[in-house]
């Protein structure tokens, strides 16, 4: 299942996503932040695109920079999108934004729900690393949240970086198409090891 790691400087995998998902697919970003994803989807010939997310400044944003974007507001845990009437999910560094289980497994069931059968997720996050910094963070923050990879930054923020058994359990109900290691940048300027998987939503 998990292949060479390797390096890019572009971290959404446009080329590998659009083997999966047709340009007249319905396609939803799940904390689409300003739509910078969704902006390069349109660029590539994608038009029905919707994006959602918590942040009202970073919607607010989207909308001035790419007015021809879908944003919306995400006011609470549930997607407000009827069920079966999503083609593709797109969830871009989100997990590591969601400290517990529970929560991660209460997205992934909204996730479920809105996809149509056969649909696809796409995944890109991060994965534990071995680094002396990071080590020290992990061991740190255990006891106070009691999950081996989740810790604070400075600024007050709360991060989760994953144990790939646990990816493997979360992503359980999707037919995997795709899987790979990556190394990204950090917001504050760090290596992480990180992944992206491309999955079909199993039948029930």
């Amino acid at each position: 299942m998990y292949q060479k790691k390797r390096e890019f400087t572009t971290p959404f995998q446009a080329g590998e996503f659009s083997k999966y998902v047709k340009r007249d697919n319905s396609i939803l970003d799940v904390g689409c932040g300003y739509g910078r994803t969704l902006g390069e989807l349109y660029y590539n010939g994608y038009r029905n695109l919707i994006g959602i997310d918590f942040s009202k400044g970073m919607i607010a944003r989207g909308k001035q920079q790419f007015p021809y974007l879908d944003l919306r507001v995400k006011d609470d845990a549930k997607i407000s999108l009827p069920d079966a009437s999503i083609d593709a999910v797109i969830l871009f560094a989100v997990l590591t934004c969601i400290r517990t289980n529970e929560g991660q497994e209460q997205l992934l069931s909204e996730i479920k729900r809105i996809l149509k059968p056969q649909g696809i997720l796409y995944v890109n996050d991060f994965l534990l690393n071995t680094d002396e910094r990071n080590l020290t963070r992990y061991a740190k923050y255990k006891e106070t949240y009691g999950i081996y990879g989740v810790f604070e930054l400075p600024e007050g923020a709360v991060c989760r970086h994953h144990d790939e058994t646990w990816i493997k359990q979360l992503l359980k109900d999707f037919s995997e198409q795709e899987y790979s290691h990556l190394t990204f940048t950090t917001m504050n300027g760090n290596k992480s090891n990180g992944f992206y998987f491309i999955g079909r939503l199993n039948d029930f």
